[in-house]
This record gives C-alpha cells, structure tokens and sequence, in this order.
C-alpha cells in the first residue's frame, strides 16, 4: 500500500535526520514523539502533515479535530494551533511526514490551472481529511532520493512542483486554490497575518490591518475570521503566548519581564491570558524550567 511504504521510507529519513547526515531534502521532515503529551499551542507554517503511527487532537477556535494514521491536514497560512499527541510509546512512536509549503510555487501553478478551479468559500486555513493517493505517490518518490544528493539536486524541485500541484487539485486543498490569485481575500489576509507576525508586541489596529488586506474593517474582521478561525486580537494574543511560553521556558527571566517582552503593559493582565491559554500560571512554567 502507498501509505505502507511512505512509512517505511519516513522511518529511515528519521534516523538520517536525527543522525546528522546531509539532508538533501529540505521540504521535508519527519516528526517523532514518544509520549504522549498535553495541549500545546504551535504556530503553524505552511505545510501538508501525513499522520504515520500514533494519534493527535487539533483544536483551532471552536472546531476540535482528531487525526490516526492515514489521515492528512493541511496548513495554508500562519496559524497557531492547540494540539496534543494523544497515542504514542517507545514502542510505536508518534510519527507524521511533514512537507512545507512554498507559496511562489503555489502561486507559479496559476496560469496553468487557473481557468480549472473556482474559488471555495468555506475553506479554512487548516482542513483535515483521509490522505489522498495522489499526493502520497510524489511524497514516497520524493523521500527515496534521500540518499542520492544528485538527484535530490535534479529531481526533488520537479517532485515538489508535482506534490503542490496534487494538492492544490485535492479535496484538500480548497484554501491552496484560494491563495492561488494574489487578489484572493485568502492572499490578503495572508498578507495581514505577516503583519500581525512581523508587530505582534504593537498594539493590534483593525483598521491599519483591514486597509493593508483592501478591504473595510468590518469585512476584513468576516473574512480573517473565515480563514483562520479566530479573530485579528486572539490571534495576536495566541502569538503573544507562544513567544512568552518559549521565553519562560528558558528560564532566564522573570514572569513580568516576559510579559512586557511580547507586549502586555501589566502583569496581572498576562498572568490571567497566559494560565487561560496554558491551563497553569506561567510561574509554573518558570519553576519547571530551573
């Protein structure tokens, strides 16, 4: 079976990955884990995510998705995540093949597929479903060039123009076609969200925000939301934790320094988002990290 085999290909590209070798593919990585674990939030870039072994729970504004082995989600903009892996041992670890995005070759698709697709309104941002055959086959021909830099160098571009191409044509890729035209409302919240990204420690102004994306700020708050799945100001505060967590978590500051590094002006005001978003104060964090 396709999946069989991406399997066995993704369990040999783990051991050269944690190896050290050369990596000669870099729109590839091999995530392991083996434990379980409790929700952590993720900023998520752009990628495809087969779930090899083990399982896990996404949750993404109010929408909770579980994922076993077999099952893909794709991620098209910056996106923070909760997730959780929920299946995993020394024995069987967690393992999902991870393959990043390239918006210019997404966008280099367009005059050849253009006129064959529409626009979907209901697509989000991240869309889960049983992973497909057509994206599955590249993907294992992609991975056993992993040890041939030759023809890592002269096949892979070829083989990742093929794998963006099958999923833009996927049922999976709704959002992928979408960001297709630069004029998209897809394209233009992505262009917002680097803005977010780029300013998170600034205070968020929807209108500065909507008259970067071209449109009033009412809309740009409808159609952000329709994207993501969450609105302009929780996404800023969900990149806000993410940077704050990191900081904590090494330990070379206070709990109030941190929260004035990524942007709060009171301490009380982090303390009460952060133990919202993590489930536990940060200064339960700091003492785990001495």
């Amino acid at each position: 079976m396709p999946q069989d085999k991406l399997h066995r290909l993704a369990k040999q590209y783990e051991i050269n990955q944690n190896s050290g070798l050369p990596a000669y593919l870099n729109a590839a990585h091999v995530f392991g884990r083996e434990e379980v674990s409790e929700f952590e939030t993720i900023l998520y870039n752009p990628f495809i995510c087969l779930i090899l072994q083990g399982k896990k729970e996404m949750i993404i504004g109010e929408k909770a998705i579980s994922l076993v082995p077999g099952d893909a989600f794709l991620v098209s903009h910056d996106l923070p995540v909760t997730a959780k892996i929920l299946e995993a041992s020394p024995e069987a670890p967690y393992r999902a093949l991870v393959f990043a995005l390239d918006l210019g070759i997404l966008r280099s698709l367009y005059e050849q597929v253009g006129e064959a697709i529409s626009a979907e309104a209901s697509a989000s941002a991240l869309s889960a479903t049983v992973a497909d055959p057509a994206y599955i086959a590249p993907m294992a021909r992609y991975l056993e060039l992993m040890d041939s830099p030759l023809d890592a160098q002269v096949l892979g571009p070829m083989i990742v123009r093929e794998i963006h191409f099958r999923l833009v044509m996927s049922p999976i890729g709704g959002m992928l076609r979408n960001l297709l035209s630069v004029n998209s409302h897809a394209s233009r919240i992505a262009k917002a969200i680097i803005q977010i990204r780029n300013k998170f420690r600034e205070p968020l102004i929807v209108a500065d925000l909507a008259e970067i994306a071209g449109m009033s700020p009412s809309s740009f708050h409808e159609h952000f939301k329709s994207v993501t799945g969450t609105t302009p100001l929780q996404y800023q505060k969900d990149l806000r934790m993410i940077e704050a967590r990191e900081i904590i978590m090494r330990g070379a500051c206070s709990v109030s320094t941190a929260g004035f590094e990524v942007g709060y002006e009171s301490a009380t005001h982090f303390s009460r988002d952060y133990s919202r978003k993590f489930g536990c104060p940060p200064k339960h964090h700091l003492a785990q990290a001495k």
